[in-house]
């Protein structure tokens, strides 16, 4: 599997991700069938940002309703690991749902997962490979 993405998204991930060594970022992935085209970052509202992840809720519902009426979709969402890789977590495994993209920032290098119920990574997740 082959999923399409500019290679300045990826940059402005990895450059976003690098500029907070302290807290995850997170934020959603727009796009179609096979392309990722656009990202929507969202604030890091987790109790506890320097080890997890949770999209604000407000930018999440506003990104829903706009796909209602015609926008983007959402695809996945991106997250970074600051002291960590590119690669799922346990905690990631225990989040997932099925079908869902997940770009992973970490060590200076991104990775996009799909989420599936009984995968080869972590135990939930698939490698995809990304076209830029």
């Amino acid at each position: 599997m082959r999923v399409e993405i500019s290679r300045s998204l990826v940059d402005e991930l990895l450059r976003a991700a690098a500029a907070s060594p302290g807290a995850e970022i997170c934020g959603l992935l727009l796009g179609g069938a096979g392309r990722i085209e656009a990202i929507l970052p969202a604030a890091n509202v987790a109790a506890d940002p320097a080890h997890r992840f949770e999209i604000d809720p407000a930018t999440l519902f506003a990104a829903h309703r706009a796909a209602r009426a015609g926008g983007p979709r959402i695809i996945g969402h991106y997250h970074s690991h600051p002291t960590g890789s590119a690669e799922p977590s346990p905690r990631d495994a225990e989040q997932a749902i099925g079908g869902e993209y997940w770009l992973l920032l970490g060590g200076g290098a991104a990775r996009l997962f799909v989420a599936t119920r009984v995968g080869a990574i972590a135990g939930r997740f698939e490698a995809v490979a990304m076209a830029h």
